[in-house]
């Protein structure tokens, strides 16, 4: 039996509240502050998702960076279902996107969250296959 905890910031009755600034392509998180970028959702190895997020400039900011698993799951809407985040984003995929967390198991698999279901997983894709990205700041 595989018993997989996640440890979130905060409490998971938590709900996150979203906000879409169609200017920038920015989805605001009111509850954690966290920034999304919303612009599409580019299919990446790990390695290349990790440089793709520290790389992007959007909506003025350059502080991008792959979330961790933690952040990443703050997206998870489990009363929703394919996708199961919420619809203030434009641009989703229900495929697994990646974390920037390593696995605990392995050091060549990273934790991923599938979004149509919320599956969260560290067991499935090595770093060197391909899943989709969202990149995340911190914002103010």
């Amino acid at each position: 039996m595989r018993i997989i905890m996640i440890i979130i910031t905060g409490s998971l009755l938590l709900q996150a509240q979203f906000y879409r600034n169609n200017n920038t392509n920015i989805v605001r998180d009111t509850k954690t502050f966290l920034q999304w970028q919303d612009n599409g959702t580019p299919f990446k190895k790990w390695n290349d998702a990790i440089d793709y997020c520290k790389d992007l400039s959007l909506g003025g900011y350059t502080d991008w960076r792959l979330p961790n698993i933690n952040e990443l799951f703050t997206l998870v809407d489990y009363t929703k279902f394919n996708p199961s985040m919420s619809n203030v984003f434009a641009y989703f995929d229900t495929g697994y996107y990646w974390s920037s967390t390593t696995s605990v198991h392995t050091n060549s698999r990273a934790w991923m969250i599938g979004f149509s279901s919320g599956e969260v997983k560290d067991y499935y894709d090595y770093k060197n296959d391909y899943n989709y990205v969202r990149c995340v700041r911190a914002g103010q």
